[in-house]
């Protein structure tokens, strides 16, 4: 997969962030919440309105265009509130974690704000870089597609549900756009032509007369799924409460972090449980019978989901702002670390074997059927 160049054009403009955020932060009349509400909107447009007015033929070509420029310009002010909260700089934006969202100075908060102003704000500049060459980036997006959606089941359910519950401030309500959002673009990207297949039916037909034991990547692909499968549903057993001994041992002795009544590791173990499962479950198919084209998308967009879901977990469990008895025991951080990070190593592997040999997921071509000589 050929990565696009990132978009100059739109780098410079987010930027600005940086001196729009330290100006605001001096400005006493939004230090109240409704203040906050419009002039974050106020923002929004007037952004949006550069936007449109630097870019309109990128814009027509691919109105995903607009909205990957409107969230890296955001993808910096995560990452100013990531440094500041952290103290590795000034707070740019105390004024939004004060008045706006509180429960963004929270561990989970400060990891999906560094999560967004890294990970996602390459992203973003890679996808707008390949609109303006009229490049492909549907990999790209399926894998940003996963993990936007991941982090928003998490966090809106997570600040309703946890104890800042009652923090919740008029500007919680400018997270609509981030619900529609990824609906809309999820059609547009999924509805993109995939890009041309190096296999020919050949190649795809003697890939998929192979049994398991000759495909030993994927019978190892298999047995890293059935070991996740079962990870995933213990924890989501743990945050339960199941009364079973194995997982009150795990949530005191490994992962206390789950007992954080902040309620974010709650809603990510159930996220994991009734959606991931799933998927687990449909992939270990896939890589057992031939055909599943499904599969090559879906590994980029759960692979997407997980990293991310996984990098805001393990980074909360250890965070200076969890409190000291939730924190991972440091005689359990190697079998934590190696637990957490295998179960986000997994799903990349999965999507890097579907990208590179997809021959056994195409579909068979509609042929004459075979004739087979009669045996004596």
């Amino acid at each position: 997969m050929d990565i696009p160049p990132l978009a100059g054009k739109v780098a410079v403009l987010s930027l600005g962030a940086l001196p729009l955020s330290y100006a605001l932060n001096h400005v006493s009349a939004i230090s109240y919440p409704l203040g906050v509400v419009w002039m974050s909107a106020l923002i929004l447009g007037l952004l949006f309105l550069a936007i449109y007015s630097l870019s309109r033929s990128d814009i027509y070509y691919d109105p995903l265009f607009a909205v990957f420029a409107v969230f890296s310009f955001t993808s910096v002010v995560d990452l100013l509130i990531a440094l500041g909260e952290d103290g590795y700089m000034g707070s740019f934006m105390a004024f939004y974690t004060k008045e706006g969202e509180p429960y963004l100075r929270t561990a989970h908060g400060v990891f999906i704000c560094y999560w967004d102003g890294t990970v996602h704000y390459l992203l973003y500049l890679a996808m707008a870089g390949a609109i303006r060459k009229r490049k492909r980036y549907r990999n790209l997006a399926l894998y940003w597609l996963g993990s936007f959606v991941m982090s928003i089941l998490v966090f809106l359910p997570g600040n309703i549900l946890g104890k800042y519950n009652s923090e919740i401030r008029p500007s919680f309500f400018l997270t609509i756009p981030y619900l529609l959002v990824p609906c809309w673009a999820g059609l547009r990207v999924f509805n993109q032509t995939q890009a041309p297949s190096c296999c020919t039916p050949n190649m795809a037909e003697e890939e998929q007369r192979k049994g398991l034991l000759r495909r030993p990547v994927d019978l190892a692909l298999i047995i890293y799924l059935i070991f996740a499968s079962f990870f995933t549903l213990f924890r989501g057993l743990v945050v339960l409460d199941c009364p079973m001994d194995a997982c009150f041992v795990y949530i005191y002795q490994y992962e206390p972090y789950l007992r954080d009544p902040v309620a974010y590791p709650k809603v990510q173990m159930l996220v994991n449980m009734f959606y991931v499962l799933p998927f687990y479950g449909l992939a270990i198919y896939a890589l057992i019978f031939p055909g599943c084209s499904w599969l090559p998308d879906w590994t980029l967009v759960f692979a997407g989901a997980i990293g991310q879901a996984q990098f805001s977990h393990m980074g909360a469990s250890i965070h200076l702002r969890t409190p000291f008895t939730y924190r991972v025991p440091e005689d359990a951080w190697a079998s934590f670390f190696v637990c957490n990070l295998l179960y986000a190593l997994g799903p990349h592997l999965l999507a890097y074997r579907c990208l590179w040999s997809p021959a056994f997921f195409l579909r068979p071509l509609p042929g004459p059927p075979a004739h087979h000589e009669k045996q004596h």
